[in-house]
């Protein structure tokens, strides 16, 4: 077995084939079937290719059939699949790329290189400039050139913007727009972006207005604006600084309910949805609802009633993932999902003292100000010099001052330090110090290097350690800059669960660490969460929503989450002895299985 296969290599895999298969013209079901796949294998919180060596039955998995079971068997039993060399050996070399480019559907792609001998976007742009892409049936003059548009665009950014980014941008044009359109009534994000997916592709914004022929030219009026894409009266779509493109499509207030459902998505949950409707006798478009004997369009003014219309409750966007959450919709069982309010303290903040940008009393001062019942300043261990780490002397200072501050507020201050994890597993202070802490989290800040295993057994050790009390930002990844560091993040969570170790979901939006994805596995197995902002600056407190947001897409509600217990029960939590604080959590949450 191939154990350095993922499941994101897997979803690559079948997401490629089905591609390759639209090329070709195959049959809508096949492609379907991979597309199904690789949807349902990317929210999995588990590892496909480990449930494969040990010899379980995939085909218990939604969208997964005997064939697509056979595929990830041969897939990682040897590395290589033999129906998937086949298709690449029938198509052109980079043929995958064209379909990358906006405007370049399978049939496009299959006659751009078929009859023009295409095989990369810089041929692609080529044939656009003189004329040849324009020759081809069904093309013309126009959809070249937004061909040529698009590719021109893709080269000014990346393939996926991270989250952070994506939404300062939407903020900042939502609010030009407001400034520029006095009869603007409503934007509306939608998309990747309202799903809150860790990076978005191009930025979704739907708009009422009283005067809607006003709003598309007012977009392209932007100073931010680098280059206009398309100028309709339906859509426009542009792309701004730092390279995000943007469409903007007007709805009406009658039905944007269906508007707002359609082009949310995602493709996987809708293609589902659409079925399911189909089954009942009904169609569905971004209009609204239509029997499918004939019948007017029935139009929803929010997606409650579009939902309702279909027999079923609201389903948050965050949920959109085309795996079970039309299975819960149907049989009542969707999660009460966390919300911002839900959060009663912040356990990982950094002050001046270390590498924060504000004094200790103005950090202090901040979080009181949002009402929080309790805090931890956690500023950064000795070793990390160019954070200028606190040394023990330093630290020992820092704890005192603390404790007088907690006089002045009505909340708990809770005396911390975000400890450095050694390369060897080892902790950057010595336990003794470590003993006159409240709250410690280890984190990985170098070595990042180390090959699996190791990375694996490091952070275990740090678990191991009866002072250590959450692993923060386990995969050290900082989203579009640095991967991931390598490790078995099942073994490492079956590690904070034997230990007692709390789990951090960093909701700095360059790190929303840990991913959805390991945050349900941590769920499932009941390790309580604790969402962070790792602030250092009084501004970055308002991350938490990106921390809720990954809580909510791992189907997390209020009791999942450490920090959002009151601090009665959060207190007895953290004087509980280390061994006995995952059957304490358990108990929190209403038993051991409740909610997990």
């Amino acid at each position: 077995m191939n154990m350095r296969i993922n499941n994101e290599d897997i979803v690559r895999l079948f997401n490629e084939m089905a591609a390759m298969l639209e090329i070709k013209g195959d049959s809508a079901f096949k492609i379907r079937a991979y597309q199904r796949a690789a949807s349902t294998i990317e929210q999995l919180s588990w590892s496909l290719a480990a449930a494969a060596a040990a010899g379980d039955d995939l085909r218990k998995i939604p969208g997964v059939g005997k064939a697509i079971s056979e595929k990830v068997q041969e897939y990682v039993s040897t590395g290589r699949v033999a129906a998937y060399e086949r298709l690449a050996e029938e198509l052109p070399p980079n043929v995958l790329s064209l379909l990358e480019v906006p405007g370049m559907g399978p049939k496009t792609v299959k006659a751009a290189t078929a009859e023009l001998g295409i095989t990369s976007v810089a041929e692609l742009e080529q044939a656009a400039l003189d004329g040849r892409l324009a020759q081809l049936p069904r093309m013309g003059k126009r959809s070249a050139e937004n061909i040529l548009r698009h590719i021109r665009a893709q080269r000014m950014r990346s393939d996926r913007t991270p989250l952070g980014i994506a939404t300062e941008t939407c903020d900042a044009v939502t609010a030009a727009l407001f400034e520029a359109c006095a009869n603007l009534v409503s934007i509306t994000p939608a998309g990747s972006l309202r799903r809150w997916e860790e990076t978005i592709g191009d930025l979704d914004l739907i708009a009422v207005s009283e005067r809607p022929e006003e709003t598309g030219p007012a977009l392209a009026a932007l100073p931010s604006v680098r280059e206009v894409l398309v100028a309709g009266d339906a859509k426009t779509s542009v792309v701004v600084d730092p390279g995000i493109q943007i469409d903007l499509r007007i709805g009406e207030p009658d039905a944007m309910g269906a508007m707002l459902q359609y082009f949310t998505g995602s493709q996987q949950h809708n293609i589902r949805l659409r079925d399911y409707a189909n089954r009942r006798g009904l169609s569905l478009n971004e209009y609204g609802i239509t029997a499918v004997d004939g019948g007017a369009t029935e139009r929803f003014a929010n997606e409650e009633m579009f939902y309702a219309r279909l027999g079923l409750p609201w389903i948050a966007p965050e949920l959109r993932r085309g795996a079970e959450e039309l299975d819960a919709a149907r049989n009542g069982t969707l999660p009460e999902l966390l919300v911002e309010s839900d959060l009663r303290g912040d356990l990982h903040l950094h002050s001046d003292w270390s590498d924060g940008k504000f004094p200790l009393e103005e950090m202090v001062e901040a979080v009181a100000a949002l009402g929080y019942e309790y805090m931890a300043i956690t500023d950064h261990s000795q070793g990390l010099g160019v954070a200028n780490g606190l040394t023990p002397e330093r630290l020992e200072r820092q704890v005192g001052i603390l404790k007088s501050l907690q006089e002045r507020y009505g909340m708990t201050i809770l005396c911390g330090s975000e400890v450095d994890i050694r390369a060897d597993g080892a902790m950057d202070f010595p336990d003794d110090v470590l003993a006159m802490l409240d709250w410690v989290i280890a984190s990985v800040h170098n070595a990042m290097g180390q090959e699996r295993g190791v990375m694996t057994a490091r952070i275990a050790r740090a678990m191991e350690n009866p002072y250590v009390t959450a692993i923060g930002h386990a995969s050290a990844r900082l989203l579009g800059r640095r991967d991931p560091v390598d490790f078995d993040i099942e073994a490492l969570l079956q590690q904070a669960r034997d230990t007692g170790t709390a789990m951090e979901i960093n909701a700095a939006p360059e790190r929303l660490d840990l991913k959805d994805t390991h945050a349900a596995r941590a769920r499932e197995l009941g390790i309580p969460l604790v969402i962070n902002t790792d602030s250092h600056h009084v501004d970055g407190l308002a991350n938490r929503r990106f921390g809720v947001a990954v809580a909510r897409r791992a189907w997390c509600g209020p009791q999942h989450v450490l920090n959002a217990y009151p601090r009665a029960e959060f207190l007895a939590w953290l004087r509980t002895p280390k061994p006995e604080r995952t059957a304490r959590f358990a108990a929190m949450a209403g038993g051991p299985t409740a909610g997990f």
